[in-house]
């Protein structure tokens, strides 16, 4: 299932969504201009590495720079690839702009970094040993569906079931969408509980992270008319 698109209108232009879109788009493709081990060493160095942090040792000796906290916040900036971005953004052009509308620019986009912060905390609490760097938009993305969960619950999401690439279209409410996308998360991290190991290709607690803590918060950003029309 594909979502295409939700019904929710928006009052205000999303000018933070855009510009959000636009930065992860800008830094994809400027990453792509280095080579390999350039592009690798760059992912080391600004995307977030658990045992550099948990391992102060290794981090050294490694070669990591101490005490550099950036990568917790430049991470969700970066991606490893045109699916991952590509994925990313597509949620985030959906859903964020109806979540900026009710926050407001400033609101929102202190929402989203707290979002993405706390995802990637989760992250390096889950998995402290992981030597792969972490990069990606989807903690911070989590904590606006999350927000989305229970904003707009009956909103109505434009899913596209791509059989044998007919144009088949469904509407489903997005506390079903949703709900099935947390589903999804559940399902991974409790196979990685069972199975005993880390998934280092996808940081699904992060995932779950970013989306309880803006199911929780999101509440404590809504501008003053958004209360009101809510309450």
């Amino acid at each position: 299932m594909i979502p295409v698109r939700d019904t929710i209108p928006c009052e205000n232009t999303p000018i933070v969504t855009w510009i959000l879109i636009a930065v992860n788009t800008v830094l994809f493709l400027l990453l792509k201009t280095l080579e390999d081990p350039a592009a690798v060493q760059f992912l080391h160095l600004y995307g977030l590495v658990p045992a550099r942090y948990t391992d102060p040792q290794w981090a050294m000796n490694f070669g990591y720079p101490s005490e550099n906290y950036l990568p917790f916040l430049s991470c969700m900036f970066l991606h490893a690839g045109w699916v991952h971005l590509l994925m990313n953004m597509w949620l985030l052009w959906i859903f964020a702009d109806n979540i900026e509308d009710v926050m407001g620019k400033w609101r929102f986009i202190i929402f989203y970094l707290i979002c993405g912060l706390i995802a990637t905390l989760t992250h390096v609490l889950y998995n402290p040993d992981s030597q792969a760097p972490t990069v990606g938009a989807s903690g911070a993305i989590a904590g606006v569906l999350g927000a989305y969960f229970f904003l707009f619950p009956y909103a109505r999401v434009i899913i596209w079931i791509p059989i044998l690439f007919l144009p088949i279209f469904i509407q489903v409410p997005a506390i079903a969408f949703l709900g099935v996308w947390v589903i999804y998360q559940l399902y991974e991290v409790t196979t990685a509980i069972v199975i005993g190991r880390e998934y280092l290709e996808v940081g699904w607690w992060g995932h779950l992270g970013g989306f309880i803590v803006g199911a929780v918060l999101h509440r404590f950003f809504l501008s003053r008319d958004s209360q009101r029309s809510t309450t």
